[in-house]
């Protein structure tokens, strides 16, 4: 009997996706315009505050595998997760990964950081405060940082699991769960 290939396995929905492509669109944007005209960076900023408030809604009432609670791992299980990964022995996981995971949490956390710090400069209270312009450039480098591991992370898992998963954050699909893997 000849088997053909698995089906896919439906892990992020439609939400989980263009939440993160949004993000993805107005950070840059927020970036770029910091290059040029400024028009667009406090609207891109909101628009970022407002798309993690709506990943965090999702992150608890949405489906599976956007939970919160189905893909960040407690402190000890994702350093178990990192172990693995070096002696280059960890599961294929079909949501996030341990690692992933904390990303995510990360990400979202610098965002919103950088969106309430840049609303906090627009206020009279803080107009003008250096502390908090310095607070605001710091988040932006390390979201720039956070991204670049993001997207090292997400290059190389592809690459040991061999599965796209830029792909998968485009479609939703990946492989269907194989011997080991995490679900």
């Amino acid at each position: 009997m000849k088997l053909g290939p698995t089906p896919p396995h439906k892990v992020w929905d439609l939400s989980v996706r263009l939440l993160h492509w949004a993000l993805m669109v107005v950070v840059a944007t927020a970036w770029l315009s910091t290059l040029g005209s400024f028009r667009a960076h406090e609207p891109a900023g909101y628009a970022a505050l407002g798309i993690v408030v709506a990943r965090l809604a999702w992150g608890f009432a949405g489906s599976r595998y956007a939970r919160f609670s189905q893909f960040v791992r407690a402190p000890n299980r994702t350093l178990g997760y990192a172990a693995q990964l070096w002696a280059g022995r960890e599961p294929r996981y079909l949501g996030h990964n341990p690692l992933g995971g904390w990303m995510v949490l990360a990400l979202l956390g610098c965002v919103a950081g950088l969106g309430i710090t840049g609303w906090l400069y627009s206020t009279d209270a803080f107009w003008g405060m250096a502390w908090l312009d310095q607070l605001h450039e710091a988040l932006a480098w390390l979201l720039l940082a956070l991204a670049a591991l993001h997207v090292a992370g997400v290059a190389f898992t592809s690459w040991r699991h061999r599965e796209n998963l830029m792909r998968a954050m485009l479609t939703g699909n990946k492989a269907s769960p194989g011997a080991g893997d995490v679900d």
